[in-house]
């Protein structure tokens, strides 16, 4: 049976410096080529923290509207050549987020509300020693892995529940408000 583990969920550090240096186009071709088999496996093609994720350079320490988008149209060069290790979908009672985590036994994993209607997923490798107190402060590609996603309007963020399976697998499943699915519900009859 999987080991699967419940991620609580906090509020982001306000007064940290974190993700100062942006992820530029660069500086991601330089560190795949530099960076060794687990900046391929985070950061590659297909994974939830690929800046190429959505088909064109996007620094993931920038928030995304990933519900706008289906993962079968956004997705669907990676699923043909299976490299998607990612997949999202809305249902009337809530919005769902599956992500393989390369690496994950080696780091890490926070997920943290930021400004109320942005989720940040991040990780920092064990092990990884780093001149600064904060990791995220400089060139913190280096040392983790990030994803930043706006939520829909109707998503209750307070409610959002995270789990790891198997210290690889993440789900993150965001209820929406109440007082909009009854208004769905209502609509449909």
């Amino acid at each position: 049976m999987p080991a699967r583990r419940a991620i609580e969920i906090g509020p982001a550090d306000q007064n940290s410096q974190k993700w100062r240096v942006p992820f530029t186009e660069d500086a991601f071709h330089s560190f795949i080529v530099h960076g060794g088999v687990a900046a391929r496996d985070v950061f590659g093609e297909g994974s939830l923290f690929s800046p190429l994720l959505f088909g064109k350079f996007f620094d993931p320490a920038d928030a995304f509207p990933l519900w706008e988008f289906e993962s079968d149209a956004l997705l669907s060069g990676l699923r043909n050549a299976s490299k998607s290790t990612v997949d999202w979908s809305a249902t009337s009672a809530d919005y769902l987020l599956k992500a393989e985590l390369p690496g994950a036994r080696k780091c890490d994993v926070d997920v943290c509300n930021l400004k109320e209607m942005v989720v940040e997923i991040s990780g920092r490798w064990r092990g990884r020693e780093t001149d600064t107190k904060d990791w995220k402060n400089g060139r913190w590609w280096e040392h983790g892995f990030a994803r930043r996603l706006e939520l829909p309007e109707d998503a209750n963020w307070k409610k959002m529940e995270a789990y790891i399976t198997d210290d690889i697998f993440l789900e993150i499943r965001i209820p929406k408000n109440s007082s909009d699915i009854d208004l769905q519900q209502m609509q449909a009859v």
